[in-house]
């Protein structure tokens, strides 16, 4: 039980240092969060930002690895 709870921990962590990262360099990629489908509206006194689009891909990404790490 502490073995499998050990290796969850340490997943977690990965998880977290690859999110830091991510968002570390996410400035310095220019098409990151101004995809085409990410609304955005402005108005005197009023925006409002939803990123659909860079959510959809960022949920498919992690989707994709997470069940790469299950297949193990």
């Amino acid at each position: 039980m502490m073995e499998s709870a050990g290796r969850m921990i340490i997943v977690f962590g990965l998880v977290l240092v690859v999110i830091g990262v991510l968002l570390t360099f996410s400035g310095k990629v220019p098409w990151f969060g101004r995809l085409p489908g990410d609304i955005y509206i402005q108005k005197k006194g009023f925006s409002l930002y939803f990123p659909l689009t860079t959510s959809i891909i960022v949920s498919i990404v992690l989707s994709a690895i997470l069940m790469l790490l299950r297949k193990r």
